[in-house]
């Protein structure tokens, strides 16, 4: 089977946490530790390249996991920092390219294995959960629509595609200096269709402080 390469990225300045919340504390080890801890221990994913805010951060990191073959330095945006990231992967080798929020600490080897087996037959995967509250489309203070909730969803990470289909989505973005908020929406953006797996209600993004209680309290359950 061909190869499987992740790139996590950690490249953020957590200017709504007011610190990098990749590197808060989390049950004793930073929300970075807990995301590269599941690849790291996934029997397919073979490398790991981690984008981080400074390089000089890499020095603690690198001891601790086998499998990061790079530590780059993140861009000005996140879909730069994925491209950075993306280049240091060999094309060669590898068949599959997954694309991890760092600051997601409580993915599940599960998980990442649904979208790896669903990326490998469809060539692009995401995870997704449905929606439980009614949505309204909304411009100022006045509602628009009420939108069909069965149509829509919540996107997770991690997000995986073949090389070849991602490489083409993020070279035409860059070229049209288009700025999507996932990977997905670039593939999209080709014309390629992009298939959803089940997410998992515990694979929180750490975006405010609060969020680490709850993702203690998914720990301690």
């Amino acid at each position: 089977m061909e190869r499987v390469s992740a790139i996590i990225v950690a490249a953020g300045r957590g200017e709504r946490f007011g610190s990098p919340k990749q590197l808060s504390l989390l049950k004793g080890k930073t929300v970075l530790d807990w995301s590269l801890e599941k690849f790291e221990s996934h029997e397919a994913v073979d490398e790991i390249v981690l984008v981080l805010k400074e390089e000089q951060e890499k020095e603690k990191i690198l001891g601790h996991y086998k499998k990061i073959l790079a530590v780059v330095k993140g861009g000005k945006e996140r879909q730069d920092s994925v491209l950075n990231g993306f280049k240091m992967i060999d094309p060669e080798k590898t068949g599959i390219v997954l694309v991890h929020d760092g600051v997601r600490p409580l993915v599940s080897i599960a998980l990442i294995s649904r979208i790896i087996e669903a990326a490998f037959k469809k060539g692009a995967a995401i995870p997704a959960l449905p929606l439980e509250d009614t949505v309204k489309e909304v411009t100022g203070k006045e509602i628009l629509r009420t939108l069909e909730r069965q149509e829509l969803c919540r996107v997770q990470t991690p997000q995986g595609f073949s090389y070849s289909l991602l490489k083409k989505a993020l070279n035409k973005a860059q070229e049209e200096g288009y700025y999507g908020t996932d990977e997905a929406s670039l593939v999209e953006r080709t014309g390629e269709k992009v298939y959803v797996v089940p997410g998992d209600p515990v694979n929180i993004k750490i975006t405010v402080p609060e969020d680490l209680k709850v993702a203690e309290a998914f720990l301690d359950d």
